[in-house]
């Protein structure tokens, strides 16, 4: 079983469409990180192990859901200490899942990144497709990652990521992890998946305080492991 960790932040009615679409032989962990509409019912009405995550911020999330991850696991045997993560906007399709897990199940890869592809005009604002490619130019000249998106789907092993010790709670979560992952020398790779129009509008590119708060994180992110200050908006 390979579990799949779906921070949620007010997305019920986007996840009937996700929690339905999870393939075989993959575990939906949703994490409500204080969600008002309900979206922990509908979780919970579809199948998925609900953790709630009082601490508000991406990365909370995330780290709530490895833990959680970590405590029901199954004895390790392949992919059974593989761990997911995607968003539970619709704006991903669980059915690409497989694609980002089994280079890591294979010992193929260490770290997964999903490299959005647009499925149609409009699923990637511009200004986002331009700012995730500058921070991107910015991990392969600085850390040495050949990666072309800091793709929010993506695949490792749970026990790895545990020992990276990631401290970042907030919009700085993804970054660290792929910064990390590359200074303890993991092999980092992609693959192609379809990105289409999210579910509701963008809690980060969708409004300037959510970008502002973005920026800011992966800012800090960046200095602390000595890769400057200058940065862009991630998507």
């Amino acid at each position: 079983m390979i579990d799949v960790v779906l921070p949620c932040l007010n997305e019920a009615e986007a996840l009937p469409w996700v929690l339905e679409r999870m393939p075989d032989g993959y575990r939906p962990i949703v994490v409500d990180n204080g969600s008002t509409d309900g979206s922990d019912r509908v979780a919970a009405a579809h199948g998925a192990l609900v953790v709630r995550e009082p601490r508000r911020g991406f990365g909370a999330a995330c780290h709530a859901g490895l833990l959680a991850a970590g405590r029901s696991a199954e004895p390790v045997d392949g992919a059974a200490e593989v761990i997911c993560f995607m968003d539970a906007d619709a704006s991903l399709d669980p059915r690409q899942l497989p694609l980002v897990a089994e280079p890591v199940v294979a010992g193929e890869s260490d770290l997964v990144l999903g490299r959005r592809v647009a499925a149609e005009r409009g699923a990637w604002p511009l200004h986002a497709r331009l700012g995730n490619a500058v921070l991107a130019r910015r991990l392969r000249r600085g850390a040495g990652v050949a990666v072309r998106d800091l793709g929010p789907m993506r695949a490792c092993r749970r026990t790895a990521l545990v020992g990276l010790e990631l401290a970042d709670r907030r919009f700085g979560y993804p970054l660290e992890m792929v910064l990390r992952a590359a200074a303890a020398g993991w092999r980092v790779t992609e693959v192609d998946v379809r990105y289409l129009p999210r579910a509701g509008r963008s809690k980060v590119t969708g409004t300037v305080r959510g970008t502002l708060r973005a920026v800011a994180d992966m800012r800090a992110v960046l200095a602390e492991h000595g890769q400057g200050q200058r940065t862009t908006i991630p998507a």
